[in-house]
């Protein structure tokens, strides 16, 4: 197991920024992979953005374009560059890492709240 804990939610502006961090236990060099899901009320969690551990990214078509993710060896920290944010993205936002690709750890969520 991993321990994950997300900071940098909040409340922004529509077409605003935020950048979410999430500081892991462990090395993130041995995550199978690691990553931003959300779940708004209401919805189902669903995923945003994943990066393998060969660093190819992965996201949801709705963030495309808008949102990055990247990670931090040194400070074993997985990030999302939320840029151009909309009122639908509103959510709460969950890191997670696998050890394997059935092996799950998640944090305790951020909340994220854009206004129009």
């Amino acid at each position: 197991q991993v321990q994950l804990v997300e900071s940098g939610g909040g409340l922004v502006q529509a077409g605003g920024s935020l950048r979410l961090s999430c500081a892991a236990s462990r090395s993130i060099f041995s995550f199978y992979s690691a990553g931003w899901y959300r779940q708004a009320p209401g919805k189902q969690r669903e995923l945003v953005a994943t990066m393998a551990g060969s660093g190819r990214t992965n996201y949801a078509d709705s963030v495309q374009g808008r949102f990055t993710i990247s990670r931090d060896g040194v400070k074993n920290t997985v990030i999302l560059q939320m840029d151009s944010l909309k009122p639908e993205d509103t959510a709460v936002y969950y890191c997670n890492a696998k050890m394997t690709p059935i092996q799950n750890s998640w944090g305790q969520g951020t909340q994220v709240t854009v206004s129009s």
